[in-house]
């Protein structure tokens, strides 16, 4: 039998359709990986063995009836950053030790409604706040892609999706698009060799997501394919009245879209996106990628954005100034970690002091400064207005007939554990990111391309508010052109 931990969600969907194997099966060859090779990654924070073989008996009972829904019986890993009810949840802070929530967060309600098994949780930089999985509780993850037999450590929150490549250990991670690497889904996507989409803020709820900045959190998915990517963003969208961002529009079919021809499609080429000290590299794929869509039929035009030299000190403003607000929610009152004092304001101190880690404190004291009186307006408003200007930018593109743009997904290739220790140097890596954070659109990073050390570089599609569809469609296109990538096997 073909080793059940290596199939695509697609394959293992089409295998569990045909009764070639069973849900129980591929949930045991998972867990079996996970077993095996966590020790090692340090991938998972929190594993649901008994757990997911209970919802891979309920999920074989319902195929043999003819019930099954969309994602049914398939096994995926679950960011700790999501509430599942009963089971571990600590978005890797000691602030949250303990903390099992009594209550299921929308989209993984959504993932479990379909049929989806939960393997356990995965690890990520505590609160989503950092860019290289350094700042977890747990840990580092470590990225088994490798450079000269070198360990380099997986990227940014969305952590674990290195895993599922070669070594089996899920079909896909979830992550969400904001912290500080404000790509927590496509830039570890994009150094891992995996398919990443971070869609419109509003397609996907984000009630249960322990909040970071919440004009700029939204759940994504990361899996090995364009194809399972468009599986589980159909799944984990939705409306939810629990959340008053999320939009009520029509979720379309994704997989329709994956084949479908892009002749006379529109991509621009914004020329800001070329930075200083940018490896050649990334300059090359760059231009591959566009010579791929326009022998595909795409028409290639010149677009200007202006606005995104500003994007960067913008974004961190706006993220750390709702970060410092929406933290301030941890002290040791009601759940989590309680480190006691000689009084309530002194219990306050010790437990942020002892439960927070030192990248967390430097961004709530960033973000309480700039909201601080005679600094809001200097900093945050105006912020705020570049946000605006930073939009109007992806808008008047729009309105030139632009469907999709096409960008290098980071500016900088793979690196290895504490090769990048100034926090300034490594906010910039999100220099391609964060425009769209701020903007609100969907945008997806797809494998592209081994570099000559033989690690994997990403291209960025970005499209129109809740145009999801056209990114799967020209994604597809770009994966076909640039095949699938699978790292060396280092143990």
């Amino acid at each position: 039998m073909t080793d059940l931990a290596t199939l695509t969600i697609a394959q293992s969907r089409k295998g569990l359709r045909n009764k070639e194997f069973t849900s129980r099966e591929l949930t045991e060859a998972f867990l079996n990986s996970i077993a095996l090779a966590n020790s090692t990654l340090n991938a998972y924070v929190a594993v649901t063995g008994d757990l997911a073989r209970t919802m891979a008996k309920a999920s074989d009972e319902r195929i043999k009836k003819g019930d099954a829904g969309a994602l049914e019986g398939i096994p995926l890993g679950i960011k700790d950053l999501f509430a599942t009810k009963g089971v571990h949840t600590q978005a890797c802070s000691r602030i949250l030790t303990g903390f099992k929530p009594p209550y299921e967060s929308t989209v993984t309600a959504n993932l479990w409604a379909q049929g989806a098994v939960m393997l356990g949780k995965l690890n990520m930089d505590e609160f989503a706040m950092g860019s290289s999985n350094e700042t977890s509780c747990y840990g580092g993850v470590i990225n088994p892609w490798r450079k000269k037999r070198a360990r380099i450590r997986i990227w940014s929150p969305a952590a674990p999706p290195a895993a599922p490549l070669r070594l089996s250990l899920l079909i896909c991670a979830r992550g969400r698009s904001l912290p500080i690497p404000a790509g927590s889904i496509r830039q570890p996507a994009a150094f891992t060799g995996t398919v990443g989409i971070k869609p419109t803020y509003g397609r996907c709820s984000r009630w249960g997501i322990s909040a970071f900045a919440s004009s700029l959190d939204q759940a994504g998915p990361i899996a090995r394919t364009v194809q399972d990517s468009a599986i589980l963003l159909k799944s984990m969208a939705s409306v939810d009245p629990k959340d008053t961002t999320s939009v009520n529009i029509d979720v379309p079919d994704y997989e329709a879209a994956i084949g479908k021809s892009i002749r006379g499609l529109k991509r621009g080429i914004p020329p800001e996106y070329r930075v200083d000290g940018m490896p050649g590299e990334i300059e090359e794929l760059w231009q591959k990628g566009t010579d791929w869509l326009k022998s595909a039929g795409a028409e290639i035009i010149d677009i200007a954005m202006p606005h995104t030299k500003y994007a960067l000190p913008a974004y961190y403003i706006v993220a750390l100034a709702e970060a410092s607000s929406n933290l301030a929610r941890y002290d040791g009152v009601r759940y989590g970690l309680r480190v006691p004092g000689e009084d309530l304001l002194e219990m306050y101190e010790n437990t942020r002091a002892e439960g927070f880690g030192a990248e967390v404190k430097r961004r709530i004291l960033i973000g309480t400064y700039v909201l601080s009186a005679g600094y809001y307006d200097a900093y945050y408003l105006r912020a705020q207005k570049v946000r605006t200007l930073i939009k109007r930018d992806f808008d008047l593109a729009w309105q030139n007939g632009v469907d999709v743009i096409l960008t290098p997904t980071t500016p900088v290739l793979p690196f290895a554990p504490g090769e990048i220790t100034d926090p300034v140097a490594m906010y910039l890596n999100d220099i391609f990111t964060v425009t769209v954070n701020m903007a609100g659109l969907p945008s997806m990073s797809v494998p592209s391309a081994l570099n000559k050390d033989g690690l994997p570089l990403g291209l960025q599609l970005i499209g129109r508010p809740f145009d999801e569809s056209t990114l799967f469609q020209v994604g597809h296109v770009i994966e076909d052109n640039a095949g699938h990538f699978k790292p060396a096997i280092w143990w």
